[in-house]
């Protein structure tokens, strides 16, 4: 296409595109911070039930000791409750949320046959801080009858990624790429330190909505802005590895939540992390897709002339070529409508039906939305469930999150040589299968069984780091950014189950396993219905833009293109 000669005459991915580009992905490591910070913010500690007075003496089956902290961290939920004597002679059995006054005891021991005062739990509670010191769930109490609303943080963060998803690759199509990149990187920094000195659990969850909403509304028009910034020859790349800084982000979490033990504390280190990033977003310049979408040629032109500058070229192509050459590609059909008609001004209103505007295209929507959905549940539920495969729960965050790595480097090499549709499928395959060995693999076999999670994430990485490429392949400039919108925001959706599927385990611990194995395995096979779009460039021109807001054949017509 028409814009895509830019880049073959200035470079695919030459000084100016990668400074560019690593500062743009640099800020995408806040995205997965603040993503997956909530591991740790809502961290629950073992706990006990607390009794008026002074303990003295305690009891846990064969273990003895002087205070409940001695003995709470071997404590199971589940088993025998915990008995304590206080310094006025009372005997207690404490368990999670409840506590057992016995009625005149004889001695002081374990076993006890005689008559108890049950009452459940007066809102005091012991907390195990050997492994956590403080966080939101013990500030605030977050267990028992409220151990809902400590459950309900990470559902209601991805609420707001679906919403700011949708919201923000919408306006991005509207007022340009920049000016989100700008005000979104801006408010992440602002709301995620806002975010450590909330003083109470409605606050918390409210701002840590609002960051949501920006978080994601940058990395949804991230990636339509370094895929609009370099050529076809190393978009594959260049897109994926933006997951890969949302990989380092995880493990950025891991390391922090490691040797910070205090949720405030560890969230004002998460949020300023990026920081540097706000000193030189405002010298961002809009895209050459959107400028030429828009019309503005002029600033076109003067990005061209930018780009040769900072690349030492001195061969600079001129946009009066590049229309030229537009109007020859589109044919003297198109020509003639634009004598005929007054062109359409190109900021005409566009909705999500325009993804919709054929049988054949929406057959198309619903795939790519399948696929994100599918992606976003397998990859949250992987990292999410990876604290609880037991071990060290910061070292299989850490995991979790390095082994994206390798995923997207074979991902990029896999989407290269066979194709986007190609390289999907198979591995949404392979995580339904990782899924199903999970499921008949002993559950004492805790290395394997940390083994074939990683696998699943590898493979569940792969596909969720391409949909992004392959959605801004399959649909034309002027709705791409809406497209990946509506697409996040499906995969949002998947984001908001996830947690709700982890605590599934709860009814069988396999059934996160089964239903992820599934669903990945059947959306896999749909997958292979796809058009294949390797090495094809992105659709543009102001023809394509102006050609949405015609009668729906010309519609069909346009957006087919891609």
């Amino acid at each position: 296409m028409t814009v895509e000669r830019i880049f073959d005459e200035l470079g695919h991915f030459k000084r100016f595109q990668a400074c560019l580009y690593f500062a743009a992905v640099f800020q995408a490591i806040s995205c997965g911070i603040h993503y997956l910070a909530s591991v740790f913010l809502v961290d629950t500690p073992n706990f006990l039930c607390s009794v008026p007075g002074n303990i003295t003496d305690v009891l846990y089956y064969n273990l003895t000791g002087h205070s409940v902290e001695d003995i709470l961290p071997v404590f199971k939920s589940g088993t025998g409750p915990l008995v304590v004597q206080t310094a006025e002679g009372d005997q207690w059995e404490l368990s999670r949320c409840r506590f057992a006054l016995r009625i005149n005891p004889e001695a002081f021991s374990y076993d006890f046959v005689g008559n108890k005062t049950v009452k459940p739990c007066d809102g005091n509670f012991i907390y195990d801080h050997t492994e956590v010191q403080q966080s939101i769930v013990t500030d605030w109490d977050l267990v028992c009858e409220k151990e809902w609303l400590a459950k309900l943080c990470q559902p209601t963060f991805m609420l707001g990624v679906l919403i700011g998803a949708l919201v923000f690759g919408d306006i991005a199509d509207r007022v340009g790429r920049v000016r989100i990149l700008m005000f979104t990187s801006l408010c992440q920094f602002g709301l995620g330190v806002a975010v450590a000195f909330s003083g109470n659990y409605y606050f918390f969850v409210g701002l840590r909505f609002l960051l949501a909403m920006v978080s994601s509304g940058y990395l949804v028009v991230v990636f339509v802005y370094v895929t609009e910034f370099t050529g076809n020859k190393v978009r594959t790349w260049t897109s994926m590895h933006v997951h890969a800084a949302f990989a380092v982000g995880i493990m950025v979490v891991a390391l922090t939540g490691y040797l910070v033990r205090v949720w405030w504390i560890y969230q004002i280190i998460l949020s300023i992390c990026t920081s540097p990033f706000l000193l030189f977003c405002w010298k961002f310049p809009e895209t050459p897709f959107y400028l030429m979408a828009k019309s503005r040629y002029k600033d076109t032109q003067t990005l061209m002339d930018m780009m040769a500058r900072f690349n030492g070229l001195e061969s600079r192509p001129k946009v009066d070529e590049l229309l030229e050459q537009a109007e020859r590609e589109n044919g003297r059909a198109l020509m003639e409508r634009e004598t005929e008609e007054q062109p359409l001004h190109s900021d005409k209103k566009l909705s999500i039906l325009d993804l919709f505007c054929s049988w054949r295209m929406a057959a198309r929507t619903c795939t790519v939305w399948a696929i994100w959905f599918i992606g976003s549940l397998g990859y949250y539920v992987f990292s999410l469930g990876s604290v609880s495969l037991g071990g060290n729960q910061y070292m299989n965050l850490f995991l979790a999150g390095a082994v994206e790595i390798p995923s997207y480097l074979i991902g990029c090499f896999a989407m290269d040589r066979i194709g986007r549709k190609n390289t999907c499928a198979p591995a949404l395959l392979l995580a339904g299968v990782a899924c199903m060995l999970i499921i008949v693999v002993p559950a004492d076999i805790q290395v394997l069984a940390i083994f074939l999670s990683m696998i699943g994430k590898f493979a569940i990485a792969i596909a969720f780091g391409l949909i992004y490429l392959y959605t801004c392949e399959l649909y034309p400039t002027i709705i791409r950014t809406l497209a990946v919108g509506s697409g996040s925001m499906m995969c949002r959706v998947g984001s908001i189950v996830a947690p709700f599927c982890v605590h599934l385990a709860d009814v069988w611990v396999y059934l996160p396993q089964l239903i992820v194995g599934i669903l990945a395995f059947i959306i896999g096979l749909l997958t292979l219905m796809l058009p294949e779009t390797l090495g094809r460039p992105l659709t543009t021109t102001l023809e394509q833009a102006e050609g949405l807001g015609r009668k729906s054949s010309k519609k069909k017509d346009v957006l087919e293109m891609s």
